[in-house]
């Protein structure tokens, strides 16, 4: 699913003066499935002043231009263009192995709430009006929403030259407790922008403590996405993508990759221990322990597995049980800074690390870790074995 961006607009001449008139705009457009021509009637709302003519509406404060109070047309065709319908995020759409209802319903809302973020970013023309839409989710999915209305955000900037600051604004603002997931939902974004408008797509987030270290999670996005989306590619056939010089650390970031990839994998196998054990088994042992941490992310913060099924997917990582308990670590610590925990997060902290969730955030706490020049490897990475240290030294 690759974005182009809308060229080729042509708008033939207003007819005459002071009259809002229609226009007819070609876009050349690359959809999800297929290249197409899009004719699309587009009426021009904007007010006449701003078009050269005489205002024809009233200029009180409550005469505001009606653009002021409706999505745009070029959003809903980005939203055409870039978005996945909410049914194309089910397991069945997408042929992974299918589930008892209750934990269909469970895992495929979370893709789903990640899409109407993004619509809504797409849509909204206030930051205002984003933030309150956001506002109305529940407390278990705000985060993922807020994954959504940032890949969106980080699009818009970049359709701007990299001159924008909606995503400024979003993380700076309300969005700044789910900082973890919306860095995930930049990743989002680079899966549809060419690479060279990756050098712009973090903004400065220079308030929130962990700006830039956990801006790695950009990249675990970008894994994440293509392995959900791609996954013959990217799963079966175990693509390793070209290096790319993120924080000036091209030899991490396919590893940064993997760790996307595999939380993505709890969600293709539908969080069937047996299912994610056997995919991680398919790549090269080297990537091993960067898949489970991933899904061990996964299990923790999205959850989907009942106690049995967490104490399966900890037997099954075997040598790589620190890695599995490190990806739980970080999404308590996730969860925590967004100030809700729901049950099966405490349930995977207890269960593939031994920790309450207390004990786990302060982990994560004491072990972080700042960018240190001339290091080989990032804060990021430095933190993550630091939390993997710990659990590998306690007995199996």
């Amino acid at each position: 699913m690759r974005w182009s961006a809308l060229c080729s607009a042509t708008t033939p001449k207003s007819p005459r003066p002071g009259v809002v008139h229609r226009r007819l705009a070609v876009y050349r457009c690359r959809g999800i499935d297929h290249g197409r021509r899009l004719h699309v009637p587009v009426l021009d709302v904007r007010p006449p002043e701003r078009r050269g003519l005489t205002p024809w509406y009233p200029t009180a404060p409550w005469a505001q231009p009606l653009e002021d109070f409706m999505p745009t047309t070029l959003g809903s065709l980005r939203r055409l263009v870039l978005s996945p319908s909410l049914e194309s995020a089910t397991f069945e759409r997408r042929g992974f192995p299918a589930l008892p209802g209750a934990t269909a319903e469970h895992l495929e809302a979370i893709p789903q709430a990640v899409i109407c973020g993004f619509e809504w970013g797409i849509d909204t023309r206030s930051q205002w009006e984003l933030e309150r839409r956001l506002s109305l989710v529940t407390p278990e999915h705000i985060g993922f929403a807020y994954e959504g209305a940032t890949m969106a955000c980080t699009v818009l900037d970049a359709m701007r030259g990299g001159r924008g600051h909606k995503t400024r604004d979003l993380l700076s603002g309300p969005g700044q407790p789910h900082i973890f997931l919306a860095y995930i939902g930049i990743g989002f974004a680079m899966a549809r922008l060419p690479r060279p408008l990756w050098k712009r797509v973090v903004p400065d987030l220079t308030t929130s403590a962990y700006h830039p270290v956990m801006s790695w999670l950009a990249v675990d996005g970008y894994g994440f996405d293509r392995a959900y989306f791609e996954t013959r590619k990217w799963v079966d056939e175990q693509k390793v993508p070209a290096a790319y010089p993120w924080r000036d650390r091209p030899e991490y970031f396919h590893r940064a990759v993997d760790q996307g990839i595999g939380r993505a994998l709890w969600f293709i196998h539908g969080g069937l221990p047996d299912g994610v054990a056997n995919a991680v088994g398919e790549f090269a042992p080297g990537r091993h322990a960067d898949l489970w941490s991933g899904a061990g992310l996964a299990a923790t913060f999205a959850g989907g597995a009942d106690a049995d099924g967490l104490r399966a997917l900890r037997k099954l990582a075997g040598d790589h049980r620190a890695q599995l308990a490190l990806g739980m670590v970080f999404a308590v610590k996730a969860r925590s800074h967004a100030g809700f925990i729901p049950d099966h997060s405490a349930a995977a902290a207890r269960i593939l690390g031994d920790l309450s969730v207390s004990s786990a955030v302060r982990l994560a706490d004491d072990t972080a870790t700042a960018e240190k020049p001339g290091t080989p490897d990032p804060a990021y990475e430095l933190w993550r074995r630091a939390i993997a240290a710990h659990f590998s030294a306690l007995p199996a």
